[in-house]
Order: structure tokens, then sequence, then C-alpha cells
């Protein structure tokens, strides 16, 4: 399929560096033609720059900024859509929590859940829970990320997919046209095997996010069900969202907890 062909190629180029057209021939067992028409789509996400015989990873426009520093910015918003997320977790049920500021603000708002297992990778996210006895939460192994406060590696994935989560809650870097972005090479596979392996997905991003960026793309929009932010987003976006039937949820609306049940 051509949208996860080139998500593979992205990842490809970013964790090499550089890569010629025969290479990226070779690895994905495609024509030279097609794998022009895929570097192309990535030269317009921003994705890659073209070199002399092929294309190297884009350097990042922004360097990921510390975790420390995110959880301080923004924080109002932050704490509207993570109680706004909330809502989507139902007694019972079994959630993932992607590492990030945004999602940490979902946990003090499930104190009234029952039984409700948590699986993340965030070390902020275990913490956050720690007074929360109704909430078990399962550590994913593997290697501390100390940007973003996150265990990362085979080992996370490989644990991740023995289980049935019903609900991924993501976030990202930025949201381009072509889907959620991170800045994290080595947070790329949990958060793209975490869309993969989940009944559903909801990205959680302030609109700050809309418009930017990040090195790579983990998942095209039409990967989430619902998109939770702190303000109605620009045109161009709302429609990406309506094509691809991605409801929008901000904090003012209210979640209709039989329909998100079905």
């Amino acid at each position: 399929m051509k949208a996860n062909r080139i998500l593979e190629m992205e990842k490809y180029i970013t964790l090499k560096g550089t890569a010629s057209i025969e290479e990226l021939q070779r690895q994905f067992d495609v024509s030279a033609n097609t794998v022009r028409r895929d570097i192309a789509e990535l030269l317009q996400r921003g994705a890659a720059e073209k070199v002399y015989g092929g294309v190297r990873a884009r350097p990042a426009s922004q360097t990921l900024t510390p975790y420390e520093l995110r959880q301080m910015s923004g924080g109002e918003a932050k704490e509207l859509i993570g109680r706004t997320a909330a809502q989507l977790v139902r007694d019972g049920d079994v959630i993932f929590i992607d590492s990030g500021t945004t999602t940490l603000r979902m946990i003090d708002h499930l104190k009234d859940r029952r039984d409700v297992t948590i699986i993340t990778h965030s070390l902020g996210a275990v913490i956050r829970a720690l007074p929360y006895e109704n909430l078990h939460v399962i550590v994913l192994p593997g290697s501390l990320r100390r940007k973003t406060n996150s265990m990362t590696g085979s080992d996370s994935v490989k644990a991740m997919k023995k289980y049935n989560i019903r609900t991924a809650f993501m976030a990202a870097t930025g949201v381009s046209m072509h889907g959620a972005t991170n800045s994290s090479a080595q947070e790329y596979d949990i958060k793209q095997a975490a869309v993969e392996c989940s009944d559903r997905s909801i990205l959680l991003v302030d609109r700050h996010k809309f418009g930017i960026t990040g090195m790579m793309t983990y998942a095209p929009i039409s990967s989430f069900e619902a998109v939770v932010t702190d303000e109605e987003p620009g045109e161009d976006y709302l429609n990406l969202l309506k094509e691809n039937d991605v409801r929008l949820i901000l904090p003012e609306e209210p979640v209709d907890q039989n329909k998100e049940g079905e």
C-alpha cells in the first residue's frame, strides 16, 4: 500500500541519513519511477531533501524540547484536552497512554473510573498514576530516553503487541496535512505500533500543533478516530478531518459515553 510504503521509506531515510534511488529500489522492491514519485511526496512533506543521486533526511527544524520545558508550557490548554480525553475512557478499559505532557494530563481525571488498565512507556504517566489505586499500570520495558522521560526500543514494541488495547491516546510534535508527526526517531516505532495494535486511536494536540511538521510522520490522519484539541483548527485541517471521517472533539463539547462505547 502506497501510504504505508512512503511512511516506511521516510523512516528508512531518517535512520540511514541518506539513501540513493537505487538503494531505495532494492529496499522496497519497486521501480525507479515509483521511488521518484515517493521521494517527490516526501520532499513536499518536508521530510527529506534532495541530494545528488538520492535524498537525505531533513535536518530537524526544531530540536525536541526537553520534557521539563514542554511540561511547563501551555498548561491550561493541556489540562482542558486531558480532561476532555478522559471522558472517553470507560470503567474496565485497557488503554495506552503515549509519552507527552498533554496525554499525561488525562490521568488525574481518571480517578473516578473503576478498574482501568494503563499500558505506557511514559515514566511521567507512571508517577502521575501512583496515588490512584483504581488504575492498574503496566510499564513497557526498554531503554530510557531522558528527553521524553520514556522507555523506547524493540522490547517496548514487542511487549505492547501482547495486549488487547481498546484505545490509544496519542501525542505528537505536530500535525501536518499528511498526519501525526514526531521529532524522535527512537519513539517512532512505539507510536506506530500503538496505533496499529489498538482498537481505536485518539490524537491529543493543542491548537499550536496544527501545521507543524516533525521529523517523521508516524501515522496518517485517517488512522485516528478522533482528535481532541483546545480550539478549532484552520479550514484546511477541518476539511482534512472531515474527508477522513475523523471526529473533532473540543473541551466544551459534551462526550456521549454511550456512543463511544458502541
